[in-house]
């Protein structure tokens, strides 16, 4: 393996210079209690499905039509 004289050596090993470890901690435990568990998710309705389902059957409607009046 290669040495890298810009690594860090030692039981410094775990040192940020930029702090930049700290501050994604920081962001992400933001209003969190420190330990607290994240919650689950609450169940969701079907809206989204739905408006998807919706649009699928109106594509498939509107290609008919066409497809009929191209044969037709």
């Amino acid at each position: 393996m290669a040495h890298n004289p810009q690594a860090p050596q030692g039981p410094e090993g775990n040192h940020d210079p930029a702090g930049s470890t700290q501050m994604f901690r920081a962001f992400v435990d933001e209003g969190a209690p420190r330990g607290a568990q994240p919650t689950a998710a609450p169940a969701r309705s079907g809206g989204p499905r739905i408006g998807v389902i919706l649009g699928v059957v109106a594509v498939i409607v509107v290609v008919a039509a066409v497809a009929w009046l191209a044969l037709g």
